[in-house]
């Protein structure tokens, strides 16, 4: 049930990224000890929210709190997420070992 709802939740939420924000989402990050954490508590929040409200069966209005409450939630774990560095790709890496100077 709660991968469902959360599936539903993702697809009703979803705004198309701009295409910077695109190419940085499909990069790895190193996750720190404390950002993964927080990433976790903050998806169990985000998927407790939905599923209760997709048990209270509510429908969905921009002005219902509960679902302003799961937009920030969100929001908070995108931001954590994307804080977090990016870790070089081994085109990267190559390139800065053969040439220190540039990277």
């Amino acid at each position: 049930m709660a991968a469902t709802t959360t599936d539903f939740l993702f697809a009703v939420t979803a705004h198309p990224a701009p295409p910077v924000l695109a190419l940085r989402a499909n990069r790895r990050r190193r996750i720190s000890p404390q950002a993964g954490r927080a990433i976790e508590m903050l998806g169990h929040a985000i998927e407790y929210l939905a599923d209760e409200y997709v048990q209270e069966g509510c429908s969905f209005t921009a002005s219902d709190p509960q679902l302003q409450a799961v937009h920030i939630l969100m929001a908070l774990n995108r931001e954590i997420y994307f804080e977090c560095p990016v870790v070089p790709s081994f085109k990267e890496r190559w390139n800065a070992m053969l040439h220190p100077r540039l990277a």
